[in-house]
């Protein structure tokens, strides 16, 4: 029989080997790591971070995109303090998101309300009507809208069948941009979805305890479905007004790029748009993308700010 003092532990050599082995695989699977994400920190670098760092330095300067960049320091911006057409389309971008966000809403939480009550073939319907959503922002659909609003398009024939006359929405400055705010609230599928999922997660006993307490649907819903769904219509808010002021494709569609008639449909990155691309002012338009993003930055900052006093959280 083998005395166990005989079994000798195996050297003490061996464990750094297998350290070193170790060390050596975690260092492969970095490398590895590091090459799949060159793509993404190349894309980061090349096509994020460095438009917006050169955007920055042309805003100061006077760039044509076929010459060279001219520094002028803060003429950009001063020039935009007299700039009538840029005061324009800030106002109609205000008009149409502060107009169009809060109709949206309020679509998709009605519609949502509607299919959280167990409609049969539920899916389908959220398909449906998440589908504008999808399309709300593409050309085709801009191009459907201009004819739908137009002299005899669709709504004027359905007016004249009940003996009204209708005009041309889109090309009436009265009417045009309550065609592309109409065009927006259409498009409720997304945050309506959101809003669905919300109210799937709203316990039902507090319902029944608001019923049992005889408690009105109204009631319930300022009572209970609002309070604990303000995250929810926070997050929805935050979301769809970045988007409105981001809109383009409609404003230049419906009115060939012009922002016409008489600018009423002049948006703001139409303008920027129109500046940059169609006067080759590339310095001015950069200040204007800036201007953008501090405006956007501080609705943002304002809507969490005021959070505080109507959201509110589980905890």
């Amino acid at each position: 029989m083998a005395d166990p003092e005989d079994e000798a532990p195996p050297p003490a050599a061996e464990a750094p080997k297998r350290r070193s082995r170790s060390l050596s695989g975690s260092g492969n699977d970095s490398l590895a790591a590091y090459l799949f994400l060159a793509p993404w920190f190349a894309g980061l670098v090349f096509i994020t971070v460095g438009p917006i760092l050169a955007s920055l330095y042309f805003s100061f300067t006077d760039y044509s995109l076929i010459g060279g960049a001219e520094w002028v320091g803060l003429e950009n911006y001063t020039r935009m303090l007299t700039d009538d057409r840029l005061h324009s389309a800030l106002g109609v971008t205000f008009v149409y998101v502060f107009v169009s966000v809060p109709l949206q809403l309020a679509m998709a939480l009605a519609l949502a309300m509607v299919l959280d009550r167990g409609v049969r073939g539920l899916a389908i319907y959220r398909s449906v009507y998440y589908l504008p959503s999808l399309l709300g922002s593409s050309v085709a659909i801009a191009i459907l809208w201009r004819r739908v609003f137009g002299a005899d398009g669709l709504i004027n024939q359905v007016l004249a069948f009940f003996g009204v006359e209708g005009v041309g929405w889109v090309s009436h400055p009265d009417y045009a941009l309550s065609t592309l705010i109409v065009l927006n609230v259409w498009t409720f599928g997304a945050p309506m979805v959101i809003f669905l999922a919300g109210l799937r997660q709203i316990p039902r006993m507090y319902y029944e305890a608001a019923a049992v307490d005889g408690a009105t649907r109204m009631r319930r819903f300022f009572s209970v479905t609002v309070p604990l769904l303000t995250p929810i219509i926070f997050f929805n808010l935050v979301l769809q007004m970045i988007q409105a002021f981001q809109t383009f494709t409609q404003a230049f569609v419906v009115s060939s790029g012009t922002g016409g008639p008489s600018d009423s449909t002049l948006f703001y990155t139409l303008y920027l748009y129109q500046t940059g691309f169609g006067s080759f002012d590339m310095g001015y338009a950069s200040a204007m993308a800036w201007l953008l993003l501090v405006i956007i930055a501080g609705f943002t900052a304002v809507n969490f700010l005021a959070s505080k006093y109507w959201v509110f959280y589980g905890d």
